[in-house]
């Protein structure tokens, strides 16, 4: 299964997207094994509309335009539901065993997504109640895409 990153925003070099560029490839490398191919980051503009409700349209339009039929998203939503590791893991590893061809994970931007993207997530994931900055979220779930890849292999990696 593919997995393609979609992030609203772009990353400024520095120790951050240092760090996320590391885990993602890692996973890059460990991820074929299990069955799971990195596509990438797909990064896109913030909206330049006036209004929260307006921008989040205008950037989840974009996000529609790369979801191909039978594709999974995964949303990263503050109202999203929050796993443990082994079940992240387990919830991709079901995707892929379901048959699923491509798998997009979207950060949204700095309003949140629209909810036509809610309406139709086969899943929405929240990283805790706190509130992080869009490069945290990218070196977090670069790391949990690796510790995914170890765990579905049973690569010691992840202690539980």
């Amino acid at each position: 299964m593919k997995i393609t990153v979609h992030a609203v925003g772009r990353m400024k070099a520095g120790p951050e997207k240092q760090l996320a560029d590391r885990y993602f490839e890692r996973f890059a490398k460990s991820g074929p094994a299990v069955g799971l191919e990195f596509s990438g980051v797909v990064e896109i503009p913030e909206g330049r509309a006036q209004t929260a409700n307006e921008r989040r349209r205008e950037e989840g339009q974009k996000l529609q335009a790369q979801l191909q039929p039978g594709t999974a998203l995964m949303l990263l939503d503050e109202r999203g539901k929050n796993f443990s590791s082994e079940d992240f893991a387990g919830r991709i590893g079901l995707l892929r065993d379901g048959g699923r061809k491509a798998l997009i994970i979207a950060i949204g931007g700095a309003d949140g997504h629209d909810q036509s993207l809610r309406d139709q997530a086969d899943l929405m994931v929240s990283f805790g109640a706190l509130t992080w900055p869009h490069q945290l979220v990218r070196v977090m779930l670069g790391e949990q895409l690796y510790r995914t890849a170890t765990i579905l292999s049973g690569h010691p990696y992840h202690r539980s």
